[in-house]
Order: structure tokens, then C-alpha cells, then sequence
């Protein structure tokens, strides 16, 4: 497979990738709420390591990431555009709440999802809500990459990722975690550095963000006071990682094991639950790509086997690595029985033929 350019095969790998990101993560339950990265590098172990893994039915389930992610990726596959889209999408997560049997939907996206009303004017948005700050925006927003990825569709890029953010995740903290997801799969479909990944999402797509909602005078004032915590701590991270510039090199820990990442991963998050939120689950899914390369099960430890909400940071993660890599590197029985495997690569390819 040629790296040079996305191919519809580097879509479909993107979109199963995340898939079975979000099913290994997860671990049916077991390891999404596991808090011990150590705790579950031994019990991958004694599974006989990642190669060793079938993820399919009916150990390895999906969780909500994904059905929430298929649900973005199927209303946008629809080619329906502006108002359209959005009561679309909103309908799809509607529905798709209704796939939910022990696949652990968070708070706000159980919350957000109740208030919407698809089809009624203005029914696809919700009341602002303080609280809503976790990373289920973010988990099922890297589709809108794939439909969006050229650089002059940043515009559209930004506007659905916050809209169909807001759905369920309307504090800034939430849905700007929606916007990274789908522009870091966009500059994946570039082939852009990923040392420049943080830097265009502060400078190039937050400002977009912010001039968006002011346009769209919904909730305005609440999102502005609430605003700067994101951009803040990505510009942190930056800084901690020594890519501010763009450029690096990457500055790592001396040691940088599993312990070592659980505790350096607490320090990213908002309440010590690495990867609960908008702004440090694709934060994680980041480190995790600078520090993996082209190194599948590097990828997975970093993205998927750590002691927080590990499928929200490897849904993400997985996702951009599979538009860079393809499957070629990733052990077949990761994928090949993956629960929703059509509706996945069938999506991918909508989207890719919608994207050019």
C-alpha cells in the first residue's frame, strides 16, 4: 500500500482500526475500568499478548464508542448537508442509543441524547450543560476527518464537529474534543507531521471553533467562560512534549513504561481519570501516535492498555494510525471477526467517495 496517499484501503483500515481500538480497549468491560496499566499488561499477557487476541463476539464487544462513531459516519455518508446533516446525525445517535447493552455510555451522551428531537426545528440542539466535558464527543468525531479532509474544508470540518459535538457535549472541554478528533484525521489523510498535529489544532482550529459558535449565537456566553481550560492545557502539553514549535524533537521521560504512563496520563486529565475528556482523550490518542510510529502493538499499549478510559484513547488513536499504516502490520484475528466490520468498511468507503 502506497503511505504517500490516503486509498479508499487506508479509509476502510481507519475505520476498523478504531473499531477494534474501542474493542480492545474495552475489554468487555474489564479494562475500560481498570485503573492499573501494569494490572492489565499482565492480564494481556497471560492472554498471550496482542497477537494472541480474536476480538470478536462475544468477548470482545464494541463499546459505545463505536456505535456512536458509526452513527456519525452513516449520517454523514448520507451526503446531506447544513441543517440536514445535523438532524441526520442527531437522529442516528437517537437510534443508535438504543444499541447500548453492556457498552457503558457515558453521563452526558445518555443526557444530551434524550433532549434531542430530530426533525423539529432547532431539535438537534441541547441545553448547555456545565458538566458535559467527557470524551463522548471526541470518540465518535474522527468520521468528519474522513469526510472533510482537505484543508479548504476546515470550515465544515469544524462547523459539523462542533454542531454534532453539542449534541451531547456542549461545554467547550467536550466538543472541542470532537473538532481534534476530526482534525487529526484530516491531517492523517494530508500526511501532515505529526509533531504539527497540536500546534494547527490550537492555532488553525480552535479559532475557527470560537468565531463559529459566535456566528451561530447559541449558548455563546457560557461557551466563552468556559473556553480557555482546553486550549490552555493543549498548549501545556505542547510545551511538556516540546513540539509548541511544530517541530520537536519529541522530549520523552527517561522511563516511560506502563506505570510511568498511567501517572503521566492522570496529569493530562481534568479529574485524574486519564481520558475521560474532551481535551485529553485525543491527547493521549496523540502521545501515543508520536511515540508509536508505524509499531501496532506499541500503538496499543500506549493508546489501549493504560489505567483510564482506554477504548475512548484507542478509538481515537486507531484511527489515525490506520489511515497512516493500513492493517498490513496489525495480527489478523485483531480484525478480521470484528463485531460491525461491514457497516465500518462500508461507511469508509461512502465516505472516501464523498471526500473526492
Amino acid at each position: 500500500m502506497d503511505r504517500r496517499t490516503a486509498t479508499v484501503e487506508h479509509y476502510k483500515a481507519a475505520m476498523l482500526l478504531s473499531g477494534v481500538g474501542d474493542a480492545l480497549g474495552y475489554r468487555n468491560q474489564l479494562w475500560e475500568y481498570n485503573e492499573s496499566g501494569p494490572a492489565i499488561h499482565q492480564e494481556l499477557k497471560e492472554l498471550g499478548g496482542l497477537k494472541n487476541i480474536k476480538a470478536e463476539l462475544p468477548d470482545w464487544p464494541v463499546s459505545d464508542d463505536t456505535v456512536l462513531h458509526l452513527a456519525t459516519a452513516e449520517g454523514l455518508a448520507t451526503g446531506k448537508k447544513g441543517e440536514e446533516l445535523l438532524h441526520e446525525v442527531a437522529a442516528r445517535y437517537v437510534e443508535g442509543m438504543k444499541d447500548m447493552d453492556g457498552r457503558k455510555p457515558g453521563p452526558s451522551s445518555i443526557l444530551g441524547v434524550s433532549q434531542l428531537k430530530p426533525g423539529e426545528e432547532g431539535g438537534y440542539r441541547v441545553a448547555y450543560n456545565p458538566e458535559g466535558t467527557g470524551c463522548g464527543a471526541a470518540m465518535r468525531s474522527m468520521c468528519i476527518g474522513l469526510r472533510y479532509p482537505r484543508p479548504d474544508q476546515l470550515l465544515s470540518l469544524v462547523a459539523v464537529a462542533v454542531e454534532t459535538g453539542r449534541m451531547t457535549h456542549p461545554h467547550p472541554t467536550g466538543f472541542l474534543g470532537a473538532v481534534a478528533s476530526a482534525l487529526f484525521t484530516a491531517y492523517a489523510v494530508q500526511r501532515r507531521p505529526i509533531t504539527t498535529w497540536g500546534l494547527g489544532l490550537i492555532n488553525e482550529a480552535c479559532p475557527i471553533a470560537k468565531n463559529f459558535v459566535q456566528g451561530r449565537g447559541y449558548a455563546v456566553e457560557e461557551t466563552e467562560r468556559d473556553w480557555d481550560y482546553f486550549c490552555d492545557k493543549w498548549m501545556w502539553y505542547l510545551d511538556l512534549r516540546g513540539i509548541s514549535n511544530g517541530v520537536g524533537p519529541v522530549i520523552w521521560p527517561s522511563s516511560y513504561g506502563p506505570a510511568e504512563r498511567d501517572e503521566a496520563y492522570k496529569t493530562f486529565s481534568l479529574s485524574g481519570w486519564a481520558g475521560r475528556s474532551g481535551h485529553d482523550a485525543p491527547m493521549i490518542a496523540l502521545d501515543a501516535l508520536l511515540g508509536a510510529g508505524s509499531d501496532w502493538e506499541e500503538l496499543m499499549n500506549r493508546a489501549g492498555f493504560h489505567g483510564g478510559d482506554s477504548d475512548s484513547t484507542a478509538v481515537i488513536a486507531c484511527c489515525c494510525w490506520g489511515l497512516l499504516y493500513g492493517t498490513q502490520a496489525v495480527p489478523e484475528g485483531n480484525y478480521s471477526n470484528l463485531e460491525y466490520r461491514d457497516r465500518l468498511e462500508q461507511c469508509a468507503e461512502q465516505l472516501y467517495a464523498l471526500s473526492h
